[in-house]
């Protein structure tokens, strides 16, 4: 099976005063603004990191859905954050970090299977596999 999703920018002006419109093929995001402003400053709209922030976390949440349905469970929710960082260093802006936090509830599962449950989503989401970055995860169970 194979999936081909698109997406597509426009930056009009250049550098700091430069702004631009991020959009899905999809139609889910339509022309929202971003450049450096709503990037480094306060200015509403979206940048990058936080698109990547949502993809990791809802390719996590869907892959540990999978994870906990394949073990044998039919009912639960399951409640992800995700946090990246980017970083300024010697050659230029990284991101450096993918903090995932997550919360499940899932009647009759003990925590230790979550936990190993996530690791395994976490470690095998194809959003995961595409970042080169330390990415972490904090688990919370509610039984």
């Amino acid at each position: 099976m194979k999936t081909v999703n698109t997406g597509s920018a426009t930056y009009e002006g250049l550098g700091k005063s430069g702004h631009g419109h991020v959009s899905t093929g999809s139609g889910a995001l339509a022309a929202q603004p971003y450049g450096f402003q709503t990037r480094f400053e306060d200015e509403p709209g979206t940048n990058p990191e936080e698109l990547i922030a949502a993809a990791h976390a809802s390719c996590f949440t869907m892959a540990l859905s999978f994870k906990l349905a394949e073990a044998g469970f039919e009912d639960g929710t399951v409640v992800t954050a995700a946090e990246v960082t980017l970083e300024r260093g010697d050659d230029g802006f990284t991101v450096t970090k993918s903090a995932l936090s997550t919360k499940g509830k899932v009647p009759g599962l003990e925590q230790a299977k979550f936990e190993e449950l996530a690791a395994d989503a976490k470690a095998n989401c194809p959003i995961s596999k595409l970042l080169n970055c330390e990415i972490t995860l904090d688990t919370k169970f509610e039984g």
